[in-house]
């Protein structure tokens, strides 16, 4: 294992070094080491890495929302409002029907698995769009019409609209009906999990401002809780529904309404844990892709990838209707909104796994939806961001 991980952070940094060098993004190369190291191609990774993958990609993805939480000023927040609710579902929305209707004509599947095949693709990646709009907040580019804070705040919300879908469309296969109830899950779980991590947010300000201690140990406090509450999720689900990466970024950005002082110097010490999650998570996204799938994909793929996200894109449009936001804004938020990557790797091997006649076309969409999608957004973010977002004194 251990020289798994020397390599995986050895190539990793090398290939991150080149494509920036390139002026691509870094993340490219850390998805291409985890191609080339993954078990379907060099199959240098150790199998116990491979087991845990998914625990240490939850883990990355936790330090970057908790990262986002703490440089979340919740007032930014409020000016976004509206738009920041519909971006949670209609951009996947639009890119689901889209998915539902196409992939018929492309392949030889039916609605139901065209609209399976559409929840695996209609998720954004908040790994990949996080750590971008940090960094724009960070320069102060579209801060002040809370540009940043809209996406980041969507991206949070839209994996757990597709996922309920998913979840939906399976059982419709398996033989169940259609729950449209279901549905009311996700505003449940909206409203629980910004409850629970205000709370909980409350009571590590008062914890740290009674016990002295060090920085060091409150992000290790921070950690900490932020994994229970991605674990709550998974524990009461059965009962009440609850959005723990939702919560995750309410416990940051509570600390930071309260205690903003400590919030700041909390959000540096998560700038270098980064730098190792960032590495791990990518890295060990690039392993679950398949090239043999992809290979295999053809044009028809590629063709209904894009034909999906041009409709994505006219999503995005439609949540930004009556803002302040000029064209070049709503260009950029488009192209913040496309890239895919943890949500793809995690269920796109599912419907596969559960006998769906369409599973092995589905993994093979999935594929190459990470492979095109995720560089292709990261991408048209570093090159449009300076371009399209400019500083002034208007909200949304």
């Amino acid at each position: 294992m251990l020289f798994s991980l020397a390599l995986m952070i050895l190539c990793g940094l090398a290939l991150s070094g080149i494509m920036q060098k390139l002026n691509l993004p870094g993340l490219v190369g850390m998805l291409l080491t985890g191609i080339i190291l993954g078990p379907y191609a060099l199959n240098l990774m150790a199998p116990g890495i491979l087991n845990i993958s998914a625990d240490l990609r939850e883990i990355a993805l936790i330090v970057i929302l908790t990262r986002a939480g703490l440089a979340l000023d919740i007032n930014d927040l409020k000016k976004v409002g509206r738009p920041a609710i519909l971006m949670c579902f209609i951009p996947a929305t639009f890119e689901i029907a889209a998915v539902t209707i196409f992939a018929p004509m492309f392949f030889h599947i039916s609605y139901l698995e065209a609209a399976i095949m559409g929840t695996v693709l209609g998720a954004v990646s908040p790994a990949v769009i996080v750590p971008k709009m940090l960094k724009l907040m960070e320069y102060g580019y579209g801060k002040s019409r809370s540009i940043p804070h809209l996406i980041m705040a969507g991206a949070s919300v839209d994996d757990i609209y597709v996922i309920v879908l998913f979840a939906s469309f399976m059982g419709m296969y398996m033989g169940s009906s259609f729950d449209a109830g279901s549905l009311i899950k996700i505003p449940i779980a909206i409203v629980v999990g910004l409850l629970t991590g205000i709370l909980l947010g409350l009571g590590l300000v008062r914890l740290f401002k009674k016990i002295h201690m060090r920085d060091t140990v409150k992000v290790l406090i921070l950690l900490s809780t932020s994994f229970l509450l991605v674990t709550l999720e998974t524990a009461i689900k059965a009962y009440v529904p609850m959005s723990g990466l939702l919560a995750v970024m309410a416990l940051g950005g509570t600390i930071l309404k309260q205690y903003d002082i400590l919030a700041k110097r909390l959000s540096g010490k998560f700038s270098k844990i980064w730098v190792a999650a960032e590495l791990m998570l990518f890295v060990l996204v690039g392993a679950t892709v398949d090239i043999s799938y992809a290979a295999t994909a053809g044009i028809a793929a590629v063709a209904l990838i894009f034909a999906a996200l041009i409709i994505r894109i006219c999503g995005v449009f439609v949540c930004l209707i009556k803002t302040k936001l000029n064209a070049k804004e709503r260009l950029f938020c488009a192209i913040a909104y496309l890239p895919k990557a943890t949500v793809q790797a995690a269920i796109g091997g599912l419907p596969l796994a559960a006998g769906v006649p369409a599973g092995n076309t589905i993994l093979t969409v999935a594929v190459l939806a990470i492979l095109i999608t995720a560089p292709l957004g990261a991408i048209g973010v570093d090159a449009s961001y300076k371009k399209m977002l400019t500083m002034g004194d208007d909200s949304v």
